[in-house]
């Protein structure tokens, strides 16, 4: 059995995105020298990885059962050999997911504070309000906004954040003023795609909005739908703060008791802590401590 550390990055970067060509051009290869190691690593297993059929692969089940195996193997190795040289550069490829609204509104900044700190570091970044399963997706950290469902990750709570209900003044105008729980019964909400309502509604003792007839995937655009008179919207503050304090939408029940939203860095529970993950860890924490920025002045 011959086969190399890069044959395994390549097997692993092919099943992550999809296709030879997606790993070639993620890690700027051709598609013959992927092509090439795949099949050379499968001879040295003597296994099939991957099912090739009309231009498309699809991994078989060893490959699967393989990869689950291999990229806890993997970090540990690269975390090994990191930590001999505690103080040297950063070195590698550091994955990032985030959620998008909050990526781009307020996680761009500290990432770029952190690459220009670390330039021997290649930075990957993928903003994507669907959560993704951080290890079998190929990712090294995370930022997840709300309760923690996965155990399995590694966590750090780096601020927290309110849910707030809002609308337009327009709308309020229409339909109604809200000054109590009980002036909800009638409105409706613009929803999210990606929970149920009553999965997020924050407020214990009253019954969360029916839909309206508008649902979208990301936060900014349901902020904005809101902003255009079409239903209240229940968002996280670091979404509507501008809003609010130009007047384009009004906070309502805000003095309804409820937990706010954990902000949180996540991280697979690989043993010894890459220097690369923990280094970007203490990067956002520091980023974000005390009352975030956003908060200041609603």
């Amino acid at each position: 059995m011959d086969w190399s550390i890069s044959d395994i990055q390549t097997f692993l970067a092919v099943l992550d995105a999809g296709s030879i060509s997606a790993a070639a051009a993620r890690a700027d290869l051709s598609k013959s020298v992927v092509s090439k190691r795949i099949s050379d690593f499968e001879a040295a297993l003597g296994v099939a990885l991957f099912v090739r059929h009309a231009g498309r692969i699809a991994p078989t089940d060893s490959a699967l059962a393989l990869a689950d195996r291999l990229r806890p193997a993997l970090a540990e190795l690269i975390a090994a050999t990191e930590s001999v040289g505690a103080e040297a550069e950063l070195r590698g490829r550091l994955a990032i997911a985030a959620p998008m609204s909050f990526g781009i509104r307020h996680l761009g900044p500290v990432i770029a504070g952190f690459a220009r700190a670390h330039p021997g570091l290649e930075i990957v970044l993928d903003y994507d309000d669907q959560l993704a399963d951080l290890g079998r997706a190929g990712f090294d950290v995370g930022l997840r906004i709300g309760e923690l469902k996965d155990s399995s990750l590694m966590a750090r709570r780096v601020c927290e954040d309110p849910r707030v209900l809002v609308a337009s003044p327009d709308y309020l105008a229409v339909h109604g003023a809200v000054a109590a729980p009980a002036d909800l019964a009638g409105h409706r909400a613009i929803g999210y795609l990606n929970a149920r309502m009553g999965d997020l509604w924050p407020f214990a003792d009253v019954t969360p909005l029916p839909l309206g007839r508008i649902t979208a995937n990301n936060g900014d655009a349901i902020r904005d739908m809101a902003v255009g008179g079409l239903g209240l919207a229940l968002l996280p503050m670091f979404i509507v703060h501008d809003a609010l304090r130009d007047g384009r939408l009004v906070r309502l029940l805000p003095h309804l008791p409820q937990r706010p939203l954990p902000v949180s860095v996540v991280w697979p529970p690989v043993r010894p802590m890459p220097r690369k993950t923990r280094a970007f860890v203490d990067h956002v924490a520091r980023a974000f401590s005390g009352a975030p920025p956003w908060l200041a002045g609603v």
